[in-house]
């Protein structure tokens, strides 16, 4: 009886002991399951840049939201981690150094414009981490980098994508224009743009009658018109960031110069900020855009985006309407979590190959990247501003001042050539 009463007790500890062992096992795997998937990035909340860094992060934001509303991702809520860079690429690389390696973050994205982008490019090599790009210019044509993917709709040659709408364009009016000024930003935008547009020139039979660079600190644009008005181009290509596209624009109306088409690559245009800031300037003036709230750009979920986007812009203190960067910065957030449900991995190998195959649904149509990372397929835009009368956000809401002109299948609107029509 002793014996059976021994072997009880010993039969009971061993149950206590097996069933603390398994709490003491649980109790960690669930907190795992409940670790955030941690992205992170730079991105410009101040300086120049911070206008589009600003609403690309609201975007990203929305996104981060509806992912984890929907239970997160591989059963983990996600978690956004990011740092002002001041709209300074030498801010960079601290940065990622710092979400690598103090704050563990799973995954890298970058943030926005191609200053940035490069400079975060050889940490990102470095740590053999996927790098997500939003609107880098040409990136990867130096680095070659197997696990680089930009968000731009710039396909497989990303340089003259900028300015090939305003080519094409140019190349239709009757009598053909002649000859083209070029004149750009001596920074990595500007320099890449330029590049291309030299390309286009050449291939749509344009003489170039100046090609020259400014540098990026430059405050006095009046004098710069003023040498490209002596030389008398039909055409003139600007390569510029958002501060220079403003003085470029004014000082055209300053010297009075009106060639028979201008524009091309101009940064900032794009932005609320700065269209109702140079209102009537704009009239006739032919950029590059992404993407535009018309029919023949309704794809999956982008104006319900949209509405997202604008409920919050004033809280956020970001651009009202939200025409250019949320639906990209989404997009580029959605490509990666797509590929996580998908490879229900968060290896960065595992990923990148996953996204060279595969082709994505997203709220800026479908994305297919190819070899180097860049779209397949190009769908930059040319628009121009025509009819502004004002400088309010009104001016702009309903996009009838603002009119895709190039490519065919989704212009919304006729060129008015040649500018001086347009004024």
């Amino acid at each position: 009886m002793k014996k059976r009463h021994t072997q009880l007790h010993i039969w009971t500890a061993w149950a206590v002991a097996a069933l603390v062992a398994c709490m003491t096992f649980a109790i960690p795997a669930r907190a795992q399951t409940t670790e955030p998937i941690k992205i992170g990035f730079a991105m410009s909340l101040s300086g120049p840049l911070a206008p589009n860094g600003k609403m690309s992060l609201v975007a990203m934001q929305i996104w981060a939201d509806d992912i984890n509303a929907k239970g997160g991702l591989l059963g983990r809520p996600v978690k956004l981690v990011y740092y002002d860079d001041q709209s300074s690429p030498s801010q960079v690389p601290t940065i990622y150094a710092k979400l690598l390696d103090i704050d563990k973050v799973d995954l890298i994205v970058s943030g926005y414009a191609s200053t940035q982008i490069a400079a975060a490019m050889p940490t990102a090599i470095e740590r053999k981490k996927l790098f997500v790009s939003l609107f880098g210019t040409g990136i990867n044509e130096t680095f070659k980098y197997k696990k680089y993917f930009s968000m731009i709709p710039n396909g497989p040659t990303p340089k003259p994508a900028f300015t090939r709408g305003f080519f094409k364009v140019a190349e239709m009016q009757q009598p053909k224009p002649q000859t083209i000024a070029l004149t750009y930003a001596d920074a990595e935008f500007g320099q890449n743009a330029c590049e291309g547009a030299r390309e286009n020139a050449k291939n749509s039979g344009f003489k170039i009658v100046y090609d020259k660079s400014y540098p990026p600190s430059t405050v006095d644009f009046a004098s710069i018109v003023r040498v490209i008005q002596s030389a008398n181009p039909d055409l003139m290509v600007v390569c510029s960031y958002p501060l220079d596209t403003s003085g470029m624009i004014k000082a055209m109306h300053e010297v009075g110069f009106k060639p028979k088409m201008w524009g091309g690559a101009m940064v900032g245009l794009q932005a609320t900020a700065f269209k109702t800031q140079l209102g009537p300037l704009l009239n006739g003036v032919v950029n590059f855009e992404t993407w535009l709230p018309v029919k023949s750009m309704d794809f999956p979920g982008a104006f319900n985006l949209l509405k997202k986007y604008q409920a919050r812009a004033k809280e956020a203190g970001t651009d009202p309407l939200g025409y250019y960067m949320p639906v990209w910065a989404y997009a580029d957030l959605q490509v990666l979590g797509d590929a996580i449900a998908a490879t229900k991995s968060l290896n960065d190998d595992v990923l990148a190959d996953y996204m060279h195959k595969t082709t994505f649904k997203t709220v800026v149509g479908d994305v297919k990247f190819g070899p180097l990372g860049e779209w397949v397929e190009e769908r930059t835009l040319a628009a121009q501003f025509q009819n502004i009368k004002g400088n309010s956000i009104d001016d702009f809401r309903d996009l009838k001042t603002e009119v895709i002109i190039y490519p065919p299948q989704y212009k919304s609107g006729e060129v008015i050539y040649p500018y001086a029509k347009a004024q």
